[in-house]
């Protein structure tokens, strides 16, 4: 990295919605930075107060559903374009910049250009979702260890993987997989899950529009299947999801709608 022949580019992660969940470092970067390249899911509240007034925005959001969500293939091309004019990039991903991202094929990017960067971790989707909701992941006598995982409607999962999901005594949290949500608790009844896990639903986690959904398993599956969640939406299932009956915290907003901007129109920065 000490080749760079260009400006620096620096992955940072927002946090999951509350603007005040950004780290200072990456709140820094933020206020200095010349070009911003944003997921969509970063608080647009955040990105208005601290943007530098100079500073050039680009959203390059992705939405299950719209055509104009941004391809890979064009953010990798940005990044290269924008730090080759300017000396100071932030992209600025939702959560943590590491967790359920693209982020490899942005580095991989930037390795190939020579660019110099720097990540910056941010709190990621499942703690806040966690803290939001008031279920503490690893309780002590509930759970002494946690997996972050991803199911979609297109994901093979084998038998063998099935069974020791239903069987574990870890607590599972689910990224993206609120569309797959009826196939992954049909699942996991299938092949035994306890009666003692629960399963909560975390709509929109951290922001002002949360709202956090706690059934047993039998009971999502007779009464709740096919209802849809407001993305973005995290899946905690463990004995710890019911300990959010004990300690919430947070009253539900009971809104449906968006926090987060929708995707309107394709970007145009690309050269």
């Amino acid at each position: 990295m000490n080749h760079s022949i260009s400006g620096k580019v620096i992955l940072a992660g927002a946090g999951p919605g509350d603007p005040e969940l950004i780290t200072l470092k990456a709140l820094r970067y933020l206020q200095q930075a010349d070009v911003v390249i944003c997921d969509r899911l970063v608080s647009p509240e955040l990105v208005a107060q601290n943007l530098n007034p100079e500073a050039i925005l680009i959203n390059v959001g992705k939405q299950a559903g719209t055509e104009y969500s941004t391809p890979q293939e064009s953010i990798n091309k940005l990044l290269v374009k924008y730090a080759k004019q300017f000396p100071l990039v932030v992209r600025l991903k939702g959560g943590d910049v590491t967790f359920f991202s693209n982020v490899l094929d942005e580095l991989k990017t930037l390795v190939e250009h020579k660019i110099q960067f720097e990540i910056v971790p941010g709190v990621t989707a499942a703690s806040g979702a966690a803290a939001y909701a008031g279920i503490p992941l690893t309780a002590r006598g509930y759970s002494s260890a946690v997996r972050f995982l991803a199911y979609h409607r297109s994901t093979i999962v084998t038998e063998k993987t099935w069974k020791e999901l239903a069987e574990t005594d870890d607590t599972l949290v689910f990224y993206m997989s609120s569309e797959a949500l009826d196939t992954l608790v049909e699942k996991l009844l299938d092949y035994g899950i306890s009666q003692e896990k629960y399963l909560s639903i975390i709509e929109q986690a951290t922001t002002s529009l949360q709202n956090v959904h706690l059934f047993n398993l039998t009971e999502y599956k007779n009464k709740m299947k096919g209802l849809r969640f407001t993305s973005p939406t995290i899946i905690i299932i463990g004995r710890v999801a019911a300990l959010h009956e004990e300690f919430q915290w947070i009253p539900n907003s009971m809104a449906s709608t968006s926090y987060f901007n929708p995707i309107v129109k394709p970007i145009s920065q690309i050269a």
